[in-house]
């Protein structure tokens, strides 16, 4: 019995062997996508609105009144170490992430961040955990996310947006709120992430 087994061990690998030899051939990737074209800001807002985020298009002495706007009177918000002073309102309690622990974070009413990169074909936010994005637990518990995102880091495409983030960061890509469909195709926000999603885009 052990010589059969070692004899159809034997088999196996010399089958898989005989499959892999001689190796393929390494296949050449095309890389003639597209790369260019005009950054369109209102597909951006046409794609983010259609993700059921809510856009806000202000200047950026308005950040601060559009916050408080969004969040309860006396709301508790976390922000990353890196955030502008300038965009917080005096009306929420902010809270700096010195490394909080994961129930602080989800107990805050939401979390102010800013972005990497925005991409208008696809309406979708980059962020890669700078210090005014912070780390990726904070877009992921808080039940709110304000992002704010400039429209000099507005792309038209991916690929476009490959060319500013670094693949050795820890890139969070969000296409408007946390989303999940059931097997009756039933929509659940806020499963995997936030359910609410404000974007304030700045000129």
């Amino acid at each position: 019995m052990v010589g059969a087994a070692v004899n159809s061990r034997e088999t196996i690998l010399a089958r898989l062997r005989a499959a892999l030899d001689p190796a393929p051939a390494p296949v050449t990737v095309p890389r003639d996508y597209r790369r260019d074209g005009p950054v369109d800001l209102d597909r951006l807002v046409d794609r983010l609105t259609d993700y059921r985020a809510r856009v806000h298009q202000v200047a950026e002495t308005a950040v601060a009144d559009t916050i408080a706007g969004i969040l309860p009177v006396g709301g508790r918000v976390v922000v990353p170490p890196g955030l502008p002073p300038a965009w917080l309102p005096s009306t929420v309690t902010a809270l700096a992430d010195d490394g909080l622990d994961n129930s602080e974070i989800a107990a805050a009413d939401g979390v102010i961040t800013a972005a990497a990169v925005a991409i208008a074909d696809t309406g979708t936010v980059v962020l890669d955990g700078s210090p005014d994005q912070g780390r990726r637990v904070l877009s992921l518990l808080p039940d709110l996310h304000i992002c704010v995102v400039r429209t000099a880091q507005v792309v038209a495409n991916v690929p476009q947006a490959l060319t500013r983030l670094n693949p050795h960061r820890p890139l969070t890509w969000i296409s408007g709120p946390s989303a999940t469909s059931d097997i009756e195709l039933n929509r659940v926000e806020g499963v995997h992430g936030p359910r609410t999603l404000h974007i304030i885009l700045l000129p």
